[in-house]
């Protein structure tokens, strides 16, 4: 073993050592020797590189002049965009600006070549300077011969690296004249991007009801743009024309029967026969009553894996567009359905189904209006009435279907109606595009929200079904980090993932990003944005796990190391985590959002002399406070203080809480606590010492008392054996001797003790005929006469 670890160590030594560098040797001649040694290399090397200059030029030039071929291209399309066509002006401006993305990530790579080789011509500057003074009257002829040689290398190597610099050179020259274009071309596109935001947003259009009013004339020119769009060009044939939107349509169709036809051999013919014949036997009935919504699931995931074969062959550019949208709609549908199937019973399964129809049909329609690039003047004069119509129907499903979901997809269909209320409102007040982008985003996000919910419905099966209620925390440490952190974190990062997918549907999805990462709020000592909040938020679940789960590590700990004291010790430890946790999160939060220093300085300055006042009650508590956890009192514990008893209940950094045995509960702050003079009963060994007294007549023969009374007292189970019973003499009363008896008995159950042993003595002291004498009064009636009562009278009066 130790062989193996010298070993490793070795080949890591020479892993580390460095390659193309000399280092000092034992003298002069060996130095030169070994420098010859890594010129020679280094020359090679730069000789092979030079031979792949050529295939690397042809590379280049042949991938400028395919830029350039794409600029010019982009430039048309772009610069030829005419207003009220703004699914066709959000394609272009995204295609220039993703090139230029692009485009600006391929030159950087040449930039730091060109960085690296000045920085190495540089270096053979320095080195063939030295080499050329070196004085060489004291040399050897070896080394003399050594240092020709390396001076001769250092000048051929900078000479091929100025060579190769001068070819990036002309490299990064044809690349600046490419990035001005596409520069120009991505300005461009912003500003035609801020358009489309402020139509979108700000201006719209004229409201419906205005369309309805002069309906001859706006059908007429949503008529013309129809035609001016869609009239196939003489000619040549262009990827975008309309004959290649009727093929897409005749393929959209023709695979749909595919994927129907398949579905139904598969589903309703051969597993209903398997079923049948007894085979899945566990999921006949949910199955069978399930049967049609999952062809219809299975349909649609069926047609997007072959949308999705059509788009990784083909290369013509509209079918590219379609089938990305069209594999991204079916996903979302399927998505919706899958997680019906999943999570809803076999009774709610139909009505589930239909609530969720209308959604998905307006979502069809956006995503058609999207595919064929449809004119602003068609969108303004046919979404609005579909709008309303959907809305409607949206509204009818709820009626008659709402109370037969579950209560979380009632929820979710009175959302969807709101949404579509608000966007029939704002597509007849003219803001048509706007009402689009919110149909789109709420689908998008029902989508991630009920992918959410089926996940969590079934962690909460898996949970019941593995009772990891119950389980320790070493079991289940990766199920909560599921349900607690991942979940969450999944929900705060859907909203901005459905905005960005809705933006995408209008290309401009880098535009959100960018309104994602804008600061709102951006002054010198404090900046956020929404996603620094949104990251803000996923670390607090982040940190909120933490917390929890190394407390539930450590009570784990505590309990299997010692029981007795680990209530107060997870106490402890779970106000010490917090402060350290919360403190950290606190503090990454502040880094987020850029809170200057003079703000932190500010703050804590404040903090620490307004407060420093004020909490010093509070922190003198906490001083005690840690104090008890230490060890002075632990939950569990029962004490006296004050003539009052109970058990600690809990003990925190300000006050300790006390259940005391009227069933009250009494809170101490911990100063006071200590200032007091309190009794733990139950530091030592749980037992304490109960004084009870009875009496005897005199003349009882008290040794006899006491033998008997102590054999009685040691059968019974509540007392303490070990420490065992005394009884001696109190006094000499009135009525009776007095007998203190001592006994030891559990602190926890001292009142129904006292009660058992009273008991015991009173039967005891009966059974051997012992009196316990009482105080008595004797009182005597006297008749008196007539006469002697009235000599009475007369001696009163006098």
């Amino acid at each position: 073993m130790k062989k193996k670890i010298l070993f490793i160590l070795l080949l890591l030594v020479v892993c580390l050592l460095p390659t193309h560098a000399v280092l000092k040797e034992a003298n002069l001649d060996t130095t030169l020797f070994m420098l010859r040694t890594e010129l020679t290399q280094y020359h090679i090397d730069l000789e092979k590189q030079n031979r792949m200059a050529k295939a690397q030029q042809q590379a280049v030039i042949k991938e400028l002049i395919h830029i350039m071929m794409q600029a010019d291209q982009n430039s048309i399309m772009l610069y030829s965009q005419r207003n009220g066509y703004i699914f066709d002006l959000t394609y272009a401006c995204n295609e220039a600006t993703e090139q230029f993305r692009k485009f600006k990530s391929k030159a950087a790579p040449f930039r730091n070549m060109i960085n690296q080789n000045n920085i190495e011509v540089a270096r053979f500057d320095s080195l063939i300077n030295y080499l050329y003074g070196m004085n060489t009257v004291f040399m050897s002829k070896e080394a003399q011969v050594n240092r020709n040689v390396d001076l001769t290398l250092a000048v051929n190597i900078r000479r091929q690296l100025i060579e190769k610099q001068q070819q990036l050179n002309e490299y990064i020259k044809a690349y600046d004249v490419t990035d001005k274009k596409l520069k120009a071309l991505n300005d461009y596109a912003n500003i035609r991007y801020s358009e489309i935001q402020t139509s979108i947003f700000n201006n719209g259009g004229a409201n419906y009801f205005k369309i309805l009013g002069n309906l001859g004339n706006n059908y007429r020119e949503a008529k013309s743009s129809v035609t001016e769009k869609y009239k196939p060009a003489p000619g040549m044939m262009s990827q975008w024309d309309v004959r290649i939107i009727f093929i897409l349509f005749g393929i959209i169709i023709f695979y749909g029967l595919i994927s129907v036809f398949l579905n139904l051999l598969t589903i309703r013919c051969l597993m209903t026969f398997l079923i049948k014949k007894g085979w899945f036997e566990s999921i006949k009935e949910s199955f069978m009553a399930k049967r049609p919504c999952i062809i219809m699931a299975m349909t649609v995931v069926t047609f997007a894996a072959i949308l999705g074969i059509i788009r990784m062959i083909t290369k013509q550019n509209f079918i590219i567009m379609a089938s990305d949208l069209l594999v991204e709609f079916s996903w979302l549908v399927g998505v919706i359905l899958i997680s019906l199937l999943l999570r809803v019973g076999n009774d709610q399964i139909k009505s589930a189904f239909r609530i969720y129809s209308p959604l998905m049909l307006i979502g069809f329609f956006v995503i058609t209006f999207r595919i064929i690039l449809i004119p602003n003047d068609l969108v303004n004069f046919i979404f609005p009435p579909i709008l309303l119509l959907c809305t409607l129907w949206q509204w009818n499903v709820i009626q008659r279907h709402n109370k037969k979901v579950p209560r979380l997809d009632m929820i979710y269909t009175w959302i969807s109606l709101a949404v579509f209320t608000v966007s029939t409102f704002c597509s007849w007040i003219g803001f048509t595009l706007l009402a689009v982008q919110i149909i789109i985003w709420w689908m998008m996000q029902l989508t991630c929200i009920l992918s959410i919910t089926c996940i969590k419905d079934w962690l909460g099966v898996y949970a019941e079904r593995k009772n990891l209620k119950h389980k320790p925390i070493t079991d289940k440490w990766f199920f909560r980090f599921i349900n607690k952190v991942a979940l969450p974190v999944a929900g705060v990062f859907s909203f901005i993932i459905a905005i960005y997918w809705a933006a995408a549907v209008f290309n401009m999805s880098d535009t959100t990003w960018m309104i994602f990462n804008k600061h709102y709020i951006d002054s010198e000592n404090f900046s956020a944005s929404l996603y620094s909040l949104s990251l803000v938020a996923c670390l607090y679940f982040l940190f909120n796990y933490l917390n929890i789960t190394t407390t539930d590590i450590m009570r784990h700990h505590f309990e299997k190391s010692d029981p007795t004291s680990a209530a107060s010790k997870i106490m402890m430890f779970k106000n010490v985590l917090q402060v350290v946790i919360w403190g950290i999160w606190l503090m990454i939060a502040l880094t987020i959002f850029h809170v200057g220093k003079s703000w932190l300085l500010a703050i804590f300055a404040g903090l620490s002399t307004g407060l420093g006042f004020a909490s010093k009650d509070i922190l003198e508590n906490i001083y005690y406070g840690v104090s008890l956890m230490m060890g002075r009192v632990k939950v569990g514990d029962y004490i006296i203080c004050e003539g009052t008893r109970g058990r600690v209940s809990s003990i925190s950094y300000t006050s300790t809480m006390l259940e005391a045995t009227d069933g009250s509960v009494i809170a101490f702050q911990n100063s006071q606590l200590f200032a007091k003079n309190y009794k733990n009963m139950t530091r030592n060994h749980g037992y304490e010492l109960d004084i009870l007294e009875v009496g005897v007549a005199y003349g009882t023969n008290v040794k006899e008392v006491k033998k008997i009374l102590i054999e009685a007292l040691n059968k019974l189970d509540c007392i303490y054996h070990e420490k065992g019973v005394r009884i001696v003499l109190k006094s000499f009363d009135d009525n009776c001797i007095t007998l203190k008896i001592l006994v030891w008995v559990n602190v926890l159950t001292q009142y129904a003790d006292d009660g058992i042993i009273m008991e015991c003595i009173y039967d005891t002291l009966n059974e051997h005929n012992i009196e316990i004498p009482f105080p008595q009064r004797e009182i005597t009636i006297k008749n008196v006469t007539t006469e002697e009562l009235g000599v009475k009278k007369q001696e009163l009066g006098d």
